[in-house]
């Protein structure tokens, strides 16, 4: 467990949050906060519980919502009194839902299908104590992307790396995947893929924070 401890006038808790992410993002972002978390892995079958989600008519907000909550659970199950984050995002081109690419062929395919286009990604928090869920909330942030050639996504794929098969749509805004893009609309965290604005605000009404 990683430990992100700071100096923070604003925080009132007496236990430092649980992150049950892996994300390096999410992480940033509650560090740039200057909120004090820990970091738990959790193990939930996310392509299983996507399926049954979708099998019971959810749309990508609410999956992306499923899977925050089953996360941050599962986390709570082995923190005993502590507050649990889970987090989770979709990205949607109108009714289709991508997932992280497999290889780069995956990743290119992926962005040649968003070129052009304007798709959402849908950010999910959970937060959770011992088994129960206290508060969860869903935002999204509209992307569009500008339109590519095939030298143009060989160029950006062969500068980005393995970083292409490491988020949804094969791109890292906050990195060189800005230069695909031509407008972003949303709040900077839900692209990030963590609502910070309502975990702060559910926080502040939870007294841990000023």
């Amino acid at each position: 467990m990683a430990d992100f401890l700071p100096d923070n006038g604003l925080w009132r808790g007496a236990d430092p949050l649980v992150l049950a992410s892996k994300s390096a993002a999410r992480r940033a972002l509650l560090e740039a906060a200057r909120l004090p978390f820990e970091v738990a892995s959790v193990e939930v079958d996310e392509r299983a519980l996507e399926a049954e989600a979708v099998e019971a008519g959810a749309g990508p907000q609410a999956v992306a919502l499923a899977l925050a909550r089953a996360k941050a659970l599962a986390g709570s199950a082995a923190q005993v009194g502590r507050l649990v984050i889970g987090a989770d995002q979709t990205l949607a081109l109108g009714a289709q839902a991508l997932h992280k690419p497999a290889d780069r062929a995956a990743a290119q395919s992926q962005i040649a299908l968003l070129a052009g286009r304007t798709h959402a990604l849908h950010s999910a928090v959970a937060v959770a104590r011992d088994g129960a869920v206290l508060f969860t909330t869903v935002e999204s942030a509209h992307l569009t992307m500008r339109a590519l050639d095939a030298a143009a996504m060989d160029a950006y794929l062969d500068a980005a790396g393995e970083a292409v098969l490491s988020s949804v749509g094969g791109y890292q805004l906050e990195g060189l995947g800005i230069h695909l893009f031509t407008r972003v609309e949303g709040d900077h965290s839900v692209i990030l893929g963590l609502p910070l604005l309502p975990l702060l605000a559910f926080l502040r009404s939870q007294g841990l924070l000023l």
